[in-house]
């Protein structure tokens, strides 16, 4: 097959071009060229900006695709290009085209799990739920006019090695390993679906060879895990116990900085269920969330991330962490605590 993956360079982008690779396909990288990262020999880069569509056009004129897998689409929301622009650019020269959107698609809801006949989010497309369902419904729309091979992917909460979205599980393990305070809000029972990033990668790859995925959208992650269990088991996992300090309601939204997981804010209360795709691309995810994150676990210490002592800063996100602003913090609350008692 030959791929073109649409990013590359980072995260889900990297793990699904090592997935194609591993599977001996051909694969081409379209992206800035701006992160340095290190692609296995044989895949080919493509340099275009897709906030351009001069440069998109200029990279991809002339090329065909057996699939094309967009994982790198909520950067057009933040510069403002068109999905539409590169569908009429490449409709007709790829095989199957395969969209990675996200759970913030759906509309909150207190009945678990969602499934894919649950109703999308009600917002405009400068949001990023409410942008990912407009990607959604472009690529969707296009299939039903004239059959343009797309379909949609929506995980929840990736995690696993390389991942660059630094307040999750990177964060955690840093905590526990230290013994620093672990904040946590809403007494830890805000419950998200979780799935390793390989089994993500895995299961789009799939999509672009199966026939009956065109126009349609699968749910990947669906493991509910609560807050209090996310600590529970990567404690476990690293041999170390959590200090966990639970923030009063009354303090939510009103601190100077982040001091827990945007994954345990009450926007992100939401468990998936994956039937559909069990039943139509016969997926199952080979790992669960602890074994999942045993083994990103192991690749954080092979890279010696516990050493880690600067914060890192997620470009996009701006996902990060203040260890001695969060002990302040939890100092504050435990003294609160005292003082009401």
């Amino acid at each position: 097959m030959k791929a073109l993956v649409l990013g590359g360079s980072q995260f889900v982008g990297l793990h699904t071009v090592r997935e194609l690779v591993a599977r001996g396909h051909d694969v081409t990288v379209l992206n800035r060229g701006r992160t340095a990262t290190e692609l296995p020999p044989a895949v080919e880069r493509l340099v275009a900006d897709r906030t351009d569509a001069d440069s998109m056009r200029a990279a991809l004129a002339g090329k065909d695709w057996d699939a094309v897998f967009d994982v790198s689409g909520f950067v057009m929301a933040a510069m403002g290009s068109s999905l539409s622009d590169l569908i009429d650019l490449i409709d007709g020269r790829v095989g199957a085209y395969v969209y990675t959107s996200s759970i913030m698609a759906y509309a909150p809801s207190g009945i678990f799990p969602w499934d894919e006949s649950f109703p999308s989010v009600d917002e405009g497309p400068n949001g990023y739920g409410g942008f990912k369902k407009m990607c959604e419904e472009t690529l969707l729309e296009r299939h039903a006019r004239n059959g343009f091979p797309a379909s949609v992917v929506r995980p929840a909460a990736i995690y696993g090695p390389d991942n660059n979205i630094y307040d999750m599980e990177m964060s955690y393990f840093l905590r526990l390993l230290r013994g620093l305070p672990v904040i946590l809000p809403l007494n830890g029972l805000v419950t998200t679906s979780y799935g390793h990033v390989d089994d993500l990668c895995r299961v789009m790859v799939d999509m672009a060879n199966h026939p009956e995925a065109a126009g349609e959208i699968f749910n990947v992650t669906a493991e509910g895990v609560t807050a209090n269990e996310y600590v529970a088991v990567l404690a476990d996992i690293v041999g170390k116990p959590a200090d966990v300090v639970y923030m009063p309601s009354r303090w939510i939204g009103k601190t100077e900085k982040p001091a827990y997981s945007h994954l345990f804010g009450a926007a992100h209360h939401g468990i998936l269920s994956i039937e559909k795709a069990r039943r139509v691309l016969q997926f199952e995810p080979r790992y669960d969330f602890r074994s999942g994150h045993a083994q990103t676990f192991e690749w954080f210490l092979s890279e010696n991330l516990d050493k880690t002592e600067a914060a890192p800063m997620d470009p996009l996100w701006f996902a990060s962490y203040d260890f001695d602003y969060e002990a302040k913090l939890a100092r504050q609350i435990r003294s609160a605590a005292a003082t009401e008692e």
